[in-house]
């Protein structure tokens, strides 16, 4: 069957046929470190609006300096691939579309998490630019 958005590796498939309740180019520090990536293109969507089948995931914590935080990474048991972001809470799973094999039909509506401290160039590609998430933003009630 196929699903409005797909994503995953050859052991583990991703799909979504809701629409994101977020989408942004993230600048924060964690995302760099997670990703190796200069900013990162990611997407929420309602946690039960995004699911996963086929084999065993591994779940690690996203922030390595704060383990206990919400958000685990979770990749493929088999081959490693990195699959999506779980909510311990449930509220959202996220996704990187180009490390998580979805196709890039999902642009990102501004950026998040910029900190011109930071020294790095203040994005001028006409998206809002905002200190943390768009301050409409509101955290989906757990599932």
């Amino acid at each position: 069957m196929s699903h409005k958005y797909e994503g995953g590796c050859d052991h583990i498939s991703t799909h979504a046929d809701a629409e994101p309740i977020d989408n942004h180019t993230c600048h924060c520090s964690v995302c760099k470190g997670v990703t190796g990536q200069p900013t990162t293109h990611v997407v929420f969507f309602k946690h039960s609006d995004l699911d996963a089948e086929g084999g065993a995931m591994n779940r690690q914590p996203f922030n390595a300096n704060n383990p206990d935080g919400p958000l685990e990474l979770c990749t493929c048991g088999e081959c490693g691939a990195p699959i999506m972001l779980d909510d311990k809470q449930s509220r959202i799973r996220a996704i990187v579309p180009n490390l998580m094999g979805f196709s890039a039909d999902m642009p990102a509506t501004y950026h998040a998490f910029y900190d011109p401290g930071t020294g790095e160039p203040a994005p001028t590609d006409g998206r809002p630019v905002y200190e943390a998430l768009r301050p409409d933003f509101v955290w989906p009630a757990p599932n």
